[in-house]
């Protein structure tokens, strides 16, 4: 039977609006994406620290959402085993609580080679990925958390994802699957703020430097457009942001 927290995957938070349509000064945008991991990045669930304070973290952070949004292969794992802690009187609390709520939890699955669902609240998702996951946004209020690291990464490849919350463990694995594997071009994240379990593991909280507007290179630029931009490290001079 599977209790682990670990098995909770890879978690995004998606609002369908895409991040390269933002530019400084319309403030935070919502798709965040959440992952556990090891020191080393590696994200294999059997090597995480696995204990009901843990759970509980995944389990506020469901109940935030509107939604789940699986690939096939996390779902299958989710399906082979939650349903049954869900109705196991021997289960603990905190198992039995995420179980049941993420039964309740309507429950979206990206998949080309299956339709068929039969778990409570569940519905197929097909079709273009980025269309898909705007149209769940739009009919989702509260947002969505989409599980998978494979599904994680797709969206973030489709520039999908604005936030991003690591879940460290206090491991050290020596080998993959890792996050992001093969990522191009990389990441530049702001820190946002960080929370230390009892266990150890520590919620980090980042988000995504928001994309500025090109200025077209004959477009004369004030010394009092260019300082705020200086101030926060967007340029290291005045010379590169008029380069």
């Amino acid at each position: 039977m599977l209790t682990r927290p670990e098995w909770l995957g890879c978690f995004a938070k998606c609002s369908g609006r895409r991040v390269r349509d933002c530019v400084l000064g319309e403030g935070s945008i919502s798709p965040k994406l959440e992952a556990i991991c090891s020191l080393d990045g590696c994200c294999d669930h059997r090597e995480m620290v696995a204990n009901d304070e843990m759970l509980r973290y995944w389990t506020r952070v469901m109940d935030a959402a509107g939604a789940m949004l699986f690939g096939r292969r996390t779902y299958e794992l989710m399906e082979d085993a939650w349903p049954q802690v869900a109705r196991d009187p021997k289960a603990t609390p905190s198992n039995r609580d995420w179980a049941k709520k993420l039964e309740a939890k309507p429950k979206y699955v990206v998949s080309t080679t299956r339709r068929d669902f039969p778990w409570s609240n569940t519905h197929h998702v097909e079709g273009d990925l980025t269309r898909a996951v705007k149209a769940l946004k739009k009919a989702t209020p509260r947002g969505l958390l989409v599980g998978s690291p494979q599904l994680s990464a797709a969206l973030q490849r489709l520039d999908l994802v604005d936030e991003y919350r690591f879940v460290a463990h206090p491991v050290v694995a020596g080998h993959g699957p890792f996050l992001f594997s093969g990522l191009q071009p990389s990441l530049r994240l702001k820190f946002v703020a960080a929370a230390r379990l009892k266990s150890g593991i520590v919620a980090l909280h980042y988000r995504r430097r928001q994309r500025l507007k090109l200025v077209h290179p004959l477009v004369s630029v004030r010394r009092a457009d260019i300082d705020p931009l200086l101030r926060c490290g967007v340029y290291p001079s005045t010379k590169d942001a008029a380069a």
